[in-house]
């Protein structure tokens, strides 16, 4: 079984930070690009970040551009987001995704991950 296990969410207040991280278990992600999604109540789940499989192509969603940072560390199987100048509107769930096939692309469809976490819960209050 694939599965990665997000942590990091939690409550902070508006202009705050939160580090997620995700651990993938059962498939070593070297040679995969990664993503992370978010999901509001009653929404789609919308496109966050990518990352490469080396690390150095990102994408983001432009609402967060310039407050979070996605990066990865192959050694520890992990990839991570760094949220800064966290709004309310960044609210939700957010999910750690692993793409159904290797590529040396950054995609933000989720028709192309195949394997998601359960989510981190992070809240932004006022």
């Amino acid at each position: 079984q694939v599965q990665p296990v997000e942590t990091g969410g939690g409550l902070v207040q508006a202009g705050g930070s939160l580090r997620l991280s995700c651990v993938v278990r059962g498939r070593n992600i070297a040679n995969y690009g990664m993503g992370w999604f978010r999901e509001f109540p009653g929404q789609e789940r919308e496109f966050v970040a990518a990352i490469g499989r080396s690390g150095n192509a990102k994408s983001y969603k432009d609402s967060v551009k310039g407050r979070f940072t996605i990066s990865r560390d192959n050694a520890k199987n992990s990839v991570f987001l760094q949220m800064n100048s966290l709004r309310p509107d960044d609210t939700g769930v957010y999910y750690c995704a692993v793409p159904l096939r290797t590529y040396t692309g950054l995609t933000d469809s989720r028709e192309d991950y195949g394997y998601w976490g359960r989510g981190t819960q992070v809240s932004v209050s006022s």
